[in-house]
């Protein structure tokens, strides 16, 4: 027997796939079947009950899901529990018009239940009860449920391009790798589909609230005319059987139909993604002391009025107010400190009193403390260390820890980005408040505080978490607190990488390479480049913002030219030169024909005899000068146009250029003739010297 029960188990795990793929299509056909073909009453009284079943099957998932994507198959659960009570009620329609003359069972027991022990057999009673029924769920539930769903559609497809510039943004800081932004992106693009879906599915509904009373009346009418006609029975005897066994069938029918729109409402009004229903009515309603303290003082009130039911009125009250005492010392106890207590000190000065100053440190007023705390839902170290995780991948090393602490100093709502001890970027965040920011064309008024972002500097807004959505729809890139300080670091990170690069970092990437390549490493670092050369030769790579992930060709460059050449800046030119697919690439991406700017070539002739072999000292003030605002001109122009700012020059004054327009033009890139590889093509586009006169 045992061996039997084991041979039928393992051969429902191996078919389990397939009969779970095959539950689909046989409901179509039962469903199919049950229209079409005559049905027993017993028969009758299994799909009534599992109908039933089903809807409180439903009802309960829709209760206990976290989020509607949870329960994304509901649009078609909803379409399938429909036909099937539809076809219930055409199979139900067939058995009591065809054998109700025989009396209440003719059509199960089910029906016959519900006619007798709901409605006492009085089928006048059984018409007002279906009709409230009717009321609520076609009126109420399902009228409300439709304009939620309607109303979610729409909201979710105009927020579409907003979340996805969200995650863009949590992806470019760092905050999130690849793989999750994928996640989101696919789940932006479900969650869109599953409220179009429920806009759709929600007439399915409304439908079977109409279909239930036009089948109740078909069935009266229908029934009256038969037994009166066909078998002879009085008006009054043709009401009790026929009416009683539509209004019966009607209620059956009714019942689960209610459940299902009870639960399409639940899923469409769903809030939140932590938590279910049940939890977060708990929590929302009945965890304020102020809140149940003043409805059980109300309710005493009602109580000792003469002629309330003062026992069922003080007993809510006592109950409440209990309740209210409990919460009233919970939230009085102190929260936990996980804090140890400091050893004791006897005052005496010791070298652990000198701290070194952080290479990169980032400190918070102390309304900010809580963006760090764990305890407190605080995701901002989660957010630093994607941060540095982000640079490592795209700049090709890994940066210092960020050492994070608390300043009083501060204002409450403030923090200060440090490098070497040294302010580099300070900003203010409010925790609980979205930024948000408008990336250019947006015209919409927000009701908020306006501000700049403290990253790139665009316009931008605090707002509160209620105008979220509607700040999206408009075209806003609305992010949280911890989304904006972690972008101002990893932004003031990729500026300031060439100074982030300390002998540490250096001496950590070669070993590092070490382990990847050891003879190619060995061979050059430090026999033939000594490290503080090597490292100065990345530091000028990274001050022009040249990332220095492709290692394995700086090393194999430097190889090349050490026995030559033993000046950084000499090096750091012939590795650019070898970098050169990957500097355009960075600056341009895929494309192969770049629009660059020129130098009129008169402006040219001099800047080669003022520039070449100098480091610009040569070069006139009046004319560094003008060649710098007109530098800032065109690189605002060409961003404005969508287009990279990339300055083409000589070879020989290439450096020289870079460090003159650096501080006047962050943004544009100085390219020398020989760094544009031969794969690509060439377009001039303004002329420096031209919009300078």
């Amino acid at each position: 027997m045992n061996a039997q029960l084991q041979r039928v188990q393992q051969w429902l795990e191996q078919n389990a796939a397939w009969a779970k793929g095959l539950a689909a299509p046989l409901l179509v056909v039962l469903v199919l079947s049950m229209m079409i073909l005559p049905m027993p009453a017993w028969m009758l009284d299994t799909f009534f009950t599992f109908n039933i079943g089903m809807a409180l099957v439903v009802m309960m998932v829709a209760a206990y899901m976290k989020r509607p994507l949870d329960f994304s198959v509901f649009p078609t659960v909803l379409l399938l529990t429909t036909l099937l009570r539809l076809s219930l009620n055409v199979a139900s329609t067939r058995v009591v018009l065809m054998e109700g003359h025989t009396g209440p069972a003719a059509a199960g027991a089910v029906i016959e239940a519900f006619g007798h022990f709901l409605i006492g057999g009085n089928f006048a009673v059984g018409l007002i009860v279906f009709a409230i029924l009717v009321v609520i769920n076609f009126i109420v539930i399902t009228k409300g449920s439709e304009r939620i769903a309607e109303v979610s559609a729409r909201f979710t497809l105009d927020a579409m391009p907003g979340k996805q510039m969200a995650i863009d943004a949590d992806l470019n800081a760092g905050m999130i790798d690849e793989k999750e932004a994928r996640r989101r992106r696919t789940e932006v693009g479900e969650e869109a589909e599953f409220f179009g879906s429920m806009d759709g599915a929600s007439k399915f509904v409304r439908g079977d609230a109409i279909a239930g009373i036009l089948i109740l009346f078909i069935n009266i009418i229908g029934g009256l005319i038969i037994g009166m006609v066909q078998h002879g029975l009085g008006a009054g005897e043709a009401a009790d059987s026929y009416i009683l066994l539509a209004v019966g069938d009607a209620l059956v029918a009714q019942v689960p139909a209610l459940l299902i729109s009870v639960a399409a409402a639940m899923v469409v009004s769903r809030v939140g993604k932590d938590e279910d229903v049940g939890v977060q009515l708990v929590e929302q309603m009945f965890m304020s002391s102020r809140v149940l303290g003043i409805t059980a003082a109300v309710l005493a009130l009602l109580g000792v009025i003469p002629g309330m039911p003062n026992l069922v009125f003080l007993l809510f009250a006592s109950a409440l107010g209990a309740l209210a005492w409990w919460r009233f010392k919970e939230e009085r106890k102190p929260p936990p400190s996980d804090e140890t207590p400091a050893p004791a000190s006897d005052g005496e000065a010791t070298w652990d009193d000198l701290q070194p100053v952080d290479l990169l440190g980032l400190e918070l007023g102390y309304r900010l403390i809580a963006m760090v705390d764990k305890s407190r839902q605080g995701d901002l170290l989660t957010r630093i260390k994607g941060v540095r995780k982000k640079f490592a991948q795209e700049v090709g090393f890994l940066p210092p820890a960020v050492h994070v602490r608390d300043n009083l100093e501060l204002h409450p709502s403030a923090y200060r980005i440090t490098l070497r001890g040294v302010v580099v970027g300070e900003g203010e965040v409010f925790p609980g408040m979205f930024l948000a920011i408008n990336p250019g064309g947006v015209n919409m008024p927000l009701i908020g505080t306006p501000t700049k972002d403290p990253a790139f500097g665009l316009p931008a807004h605090w707002i509160e978490e209620r105008q979220r959505e509607s700040a999206q729809m408009a075209g806003f890139t609305v992010v949280d607190s911890e989304t904006v300080l972690a972008t101002h670091l990893s932004h003031l990170m990729q500026v300031q990488a060439a100074r982030l690069l300390s002998r540490t970092e250096t001496q950590d990437l070669v070993e590092h390479v070490t382990r990847l390549a050891p003879k190619l490493i060995e061979e050059v670092v430090p026999k033939m480049v000594p490290i503080p050369t090597f490292q100065r030769v990345l530091q000028l790579l990274l001050e022009e913002g040249v990332h220095v992930r492709d290692i394995r060709t700086i090393v194999e460059t430097l190889a090349e030219n050490a026995g030559v050449v033993t000046d950084p800046q000499e090096l750091a030119r012939r590795v650019r030169i070898a970098l050169a697919p990957a500097i355009v690439q960075q600056i341009y991406g895929p494309v192969k024909d770049l629009e660059v700017i020129a130098i009129e070539p008169g402006l040219e002739r001099l800047l080669m005899q003022a520039l070449a072999g100098t480091n610009g000292t040569s070069l006139d003030p009046g004319v560094a000068e003008m060649l710098s605002k007109s530098a800032t001109d065109v690189a605002n122009r060409q961003e404005e146009k969508g287009v990279p700012a990339c300055l083409l020059v000589p070879d020989a004054i290439r450096t020289a250029m870079a460090r003159l327009l650096r501080r006047a033009a962050p943004r544009l890139q100085v390219l020398a003739h020989s760094e544009i590889p031969e794969t690509h093509l060439i377009r001039i586009g303004p002329i420096l010297g031209e919009l300078a006169a």
